[in-house]
């Protein structure tokens, strides 16, 4: 892809062709009464001057007519570029492949030359005319093209360069940091347009912060009736039916677990930096939390990692929790090792996820229709792929060889 400022410069320096390239036609039409001028000055002269081979004392007289009051040293030349007559210093020839009008510079300074029809050569130490007009026209506007060229490429990059810092700016809020703001730089339109970017940037960041703030502190608000509301289960024990004394604690241990997935969801959005890491065995961590549950078959090889172990601990207790709501035993996990990477495949024997669904199950508080009668909050998924990514990993839903799905969780090893 061609970068901005690469294609700023490339309009500019095209329009800058176009315009020399119009200014060479119109001087091919309309430049021809210059590229004349000589032609008319020779002409003139010749007029003025007697025929080639008249004398040389006539020719002599002719020219001191000529030169009267120019104050300059006057020369005329016959064909073969010998001096017939002089007026002051005599000039050096034209010297050969010269034609119309033309000047050179010597030791005497400038010299002047004119063609005369006939093929006899004035020269005059004075401009009397111009010296290859076409020639010198597009050499200037060659020149000019080049200067405007050179010059604009620094105001073009500095211009592009402030919209490559924006651009980064918004990758970074895109990605996830609040704080992003780009350097406000000159008075013009991108300078107005970084202002309105921190505006934005900052609005958006008090609104998530706002936001963050108010579910932490609802869900933390919400661990006190729970725990006033599991005080009276456990005190009316005996006056309550067993059955429905075994639905109430379990409606409880689901909103207990709702504010505790809300809790963590909330805090791995509120905190940017990176985790606490320690070297850990994540096939003894992935074993500890198997024995929780039954018919869990676990299988690998021995991989270390970096990680929070109590972060990874929740990621893979929620991948066995959704195994055992949602899915049939028994339950499948694998870890392995790939070059640099760790991967842990969750697999049961239920019917599966439809691929249609595999990344709304990582939405927060999705569940699907036929799902939504087996419990769980909609939240453990999602705090799955949160938690993969905040150690640098990724979490997906993928589908095996027997056509069976399975979540797949990658980890930096």
């Amino acid at each position: 892809m061609l970068r901005l400022y690469l294609r700023f410069y490339v309009a500019l320096v095209a329009s800058l062709f176009l315009f020399v390239l119009a200014i060479v036609m119109l001087w091919h039409f309309t430049g021809d009464s210059v590229e004349q001028a000589g032609n008319t000055l020779g002409r003139l002269v010749q007029n003025v001057l007697p025929p080639a081979d008249s004398p040389s004392a006539e020719q002599q007289q002719a020219l001191r007519r000529l030169a009267t009051g120019l104050n300059a040293d006057v020369t005329l030349f016959d064909r073969d570029q010998s001096p017939v007559a002089a007026v002051g210093s005599p000039l050096p020839p034209p010297g050969g492949g010269r034609h119309g009008m033309t000047m050179i510079r010597s030791s005497r300074g400038p010299i002047s030359y004119v063609h005369l029809a006939d093929g006899r050569w004035l020269a005059a130490s004075v401009p009397i005319g111009y010296g290859h007009p076409r020639f010198i026209f597009h050499v200037m506007l060659v020149l000019l093209a080049l200067t405007i060229g050179v010059a604009a490429f620094p105001i073009v990059r500095q211009i592009t360069r402030r919209l490559e810092r924006l651009q980064r700016g918004v990758e970074s809020l895109g990605a996830g940091d609040l704080t992003a703001r780009v350097a406000v730089e000159g008075r013009d339109e991108v300078a107005r347009l970084a202002e309105s970017f921190n505006r934005a940037a900052g609005h958006i960041e008090r609104l998530v912060q706002g936001h963050k703030t108010l579910l932490a502190n609802a869900s933390h608000e919400l661990r006190t009736p729970l725990a006033r509301i599991r005080l009276a289960v456990e005190l009316i024990k005996d006056s309550v039916d067993a059955k429905r004394k075994l639905g109430l604690e379990q409606d409880i241990a689901e909103l207990d677990w709702l504010v505790d997935e809300i809790l963590l969801a909330s805090r791995l959005d509120t905190v940017t930096e990176t985790v606490a890491t320690e070297e850990l065995d994540l096939l003894a961590l992935a074993a500890e939390e198997c024995a929780r549950y039954d018919d869990v078959q676990l299988e690998g090889a021995v991989v270390s990692i970096n990680g929070d172990a109590r972060l990874l601990r929740r990621l893979l207790r929620n991948l066995l929790e959704n195994a055992r709501r949602h899915g049939a035993p028994p339950t499948q996990v694998r870890i392995a090792r790939d070059a640099a990477t760790a991967t842990i495949t969750v697999s049961d024997h239920g019917f599966g996820i439809p691929q249609s669904e595999f990344e709304n199950v990582f939405r927060p508080f999705y569940r699907p229709k036929d799902a939504r009668d087996r419990g769980g909050t909609g939240l453990g998924l999602s705090l799955v792929r949160q938690i993969a990514r905040r150690h640098g990993g990724d979490a997906r839903c993928s589908v095996m060889e027997d056509g069976r799905s399975c979540f797949i969780v990658t980890l930096p090893a």
